[in-house]
């Protein structure tokens, strides 16, 4: 999704700011088991919307130690190991990340250390072969911060209760920009804790030890459900389900596509069934980071994009194939690629829908969301044989242009600074971006690419679709892509921007990202779903 935020290890620019239910997004690396000391204790938190469970921490407790395993569809699974001290306070942490539905035994796509205890910390990440140390200022008494792991909330109980105090002010070192931010622990009853940070609440039951054994997040109405002993182990999250429901008319086989670069690509090929003759096919370009082939977002319940449109242009009679992002679910292939690599892989996809007999290899189509609205005229420009494409949120400004945009929104959203001090912490944002995350190679040849080129040499149909309270992709973009087709003599563009849909197409008429877990629904509505399967039916010529 053009969050322009890549999970893990494509930098993230937006999914940094978004702090709802991911605190901040820290680079990680397998952590060595915990060794036993003392009696240990094993727990795993669900975090529950509804009867969903979107994520679960798992975590073995020593006295000395505790690991925690965090997972999550969709997400990379994180690993860490804190080293605790008497005290209560973290003096180390080791960390790794695995591709999101990754095995568990598969390497991992990033990995590093911490080590706390003096006014100056020391990270070390390494990804793709690289390493990095940096080596932030930050307070003594800092705790490791990272996403969706309960553990500092607990030390923080346990160091309030040493102290025989209700209230702590917590410096909360986050991994993902090597900042230091303010966090509070309030213990409002004898068995309950309140943990903020940066606006976000979590209420949290704590047994005599200082334990997580329940609790909510009220800005998000996640509930938290705790398992302990031999029964935490065997909590997972289910693997995705990919299967046509029931009664469809349409069928979904597992296929795999091999790429230009050697690696495979797994996804779901869903063919109408009971059609005479190849069929029209569409073949969906996922948005930043890795995603699986529905584009799931797990902060949003319910939300798979490609999955709705699978299903909605298979009732139409149009065939679709939609894959996992290179390094995640089944897919292979080196996650550290730029977008113009991305490119190839749907390239190959569409080569292998035109070996396929059921196709009509003159009517394919690409449906591109975010990032993916982008790599879609990359691939059009230069395959005239591509029937139509169509540009979900897609962007028609560089990519400085979205990251400053993003960074300055983000931060207007910050009411107790004055517009001086968001200046000031605009700028020193953007100088820590240039020297970490701007170095990476999806970032610099995103910041650098200019759309508008590539889209005068797109000469198919195009249909833009955009949600007007987009504040990933702002919605002026539309009419910008459309206008410069238009003016390169492509007369068969159709612009649709839906009022007050975000960047994902849900009903929101804030469309901030901090937002997004606060929605009532992740299934896109049949006005947008419908708008999409009209053209693709009328321009690839479907009965």
């Amino acid at each position: 999704m053009l969050h322009f935020i890549r999970r893990h290890p494509r930098p993230t620019v937006l999914r940094v700011a978004v702090v709802v239910l991911i605190l901040l997004i820290a680079g990680l690396l397998i952590a060595p088991r915990a060794r036993a000391q003392g009696a240990a204790r094993s727990a795993a938190v669900l975090l529950l919307r509804g009867s969903d469970t979107i994520l679960v921490q798992r975590s073995l407790r020593t006295t000395a130690t505790v690991q925690t395993i965090v997972a999550g569809r969709g997400l990379p699974r994180v690993t860490v190991l804190y080293h605790l001290a008497a005290s209560h306070l973290v003096t180390a942490a080791s960390f790794s990340a695995q591709a999101p539905n990754a095995p568990d035994d598969a390497p991992a796509i990033q990995r590093g250390s911490l080590t706390l205890g003096g006014d100056t910390a020391r990270i070390v990440l390494a990804a793709g072969g690289t390493e990095r140390v940096v080596s932030p200022a930050t307070s003594r008494e800092a705790f490791p911060l990272f996403n969706n792991d309960f553990t500092v909330l607990e030390q923080g109980v346990r160091l309030a209760r040493a102290r025989g105090v209700d209230s702590l002010s917590l410096a909360l070192l986050a991994l993902s920009n090597a900042r230091t931010l303010d966090g509070t622990l309030e213990l409002f009853a004898p068995d309950s804790a309140r943990f903020t940070v940066l606006g976000n609440v979590t209420v949290a039951s704590v047994d005599a030890a200082g334990n997580v054994t329940g609790g909510y997040l009220p800005g998000q109405g996640i509930r938290l459900v705790v398992v302990t002993g031999a029964e935490a182990a065997r909590v997972r999250i289910g693997a995705p389900d990919y299967a046509a429901p029931a009664g469809a008319p349409y069928t979904a086989s597992d296929v795999t596509v091999r790429t230009s670069a050697g690696h495979t690509l797994a996804g779901t090929l869903t063919l109408p069934r009971d059609v005479r003759g190849p069929v029209p096919a569409v073949v969906t370009i996922t948005g930043s980071g890795q995603q699986d082939r529905d584009e799931t977002i797990p902060i949003v319940s319910g939300f798979r994009l490609f999955r709705q449109v699978a299903d909605t242009l298979g009732r139409r009679g149009i065939a679709v194939l939609r894959l996992d992002d290179r390094g995640i679910g089944g897919s292979g292939g080196d996650v550290n690629g730029t977008s113009a690599d991305f490119a190839d892989d749907i390239r190959a996809a569409v080569a292998y829908l035109r070996t396929r007999p059921e196709i009509d290899a003159a009517r394919i189509a690409l449906v591109g969301h975010s990032e993916g609205g982008m790599i879609a005229p990359m691939i059009a420009a230069d395959d005239p044989g591509l029937a139509a494409i169509v540009l979900m949120a897609g962007p028609s400004q560089t990519g400085r242009q979205i990251m400053d945009y993003q960074l300055a929104m983000m931060l207007s959203l910050d009411t107790t600074r004055s517009a001086a001090q968001r200046d000031s912490a605009l700028a020193a944002t953007r100088a820590e971006f240039e020297a970490g995350a701007g170095r990476a190679a999806w970032m610099r040849y995103f910041l650098a690419y200019d759309p508008v080129p590539t889209l005068r040499r797109v000469r198919q149909p195009v249909l833009v679709m955009h949600g007007a309270t987009d504040r990933q992709v702002t919605a002026e973009q539309a009419e910008e892509i459309a206008r410069t087709l238009r003016a390169a003599g492509n007369s068969q563009v159709t612009v649709r921007v839906f009022t007050d849909r975000n960047h994902l197409f849900l009903r929101d008429p804030e469309g901030y990202p901090p937002g997004y877990a606060r929605l009532a629904s992740g299934r896109v509505d049949d006005e947008v779903m419908g708008t999409l399967a009209d053209w693709l039916a009328t321009t690839l010529r479907t009965p």
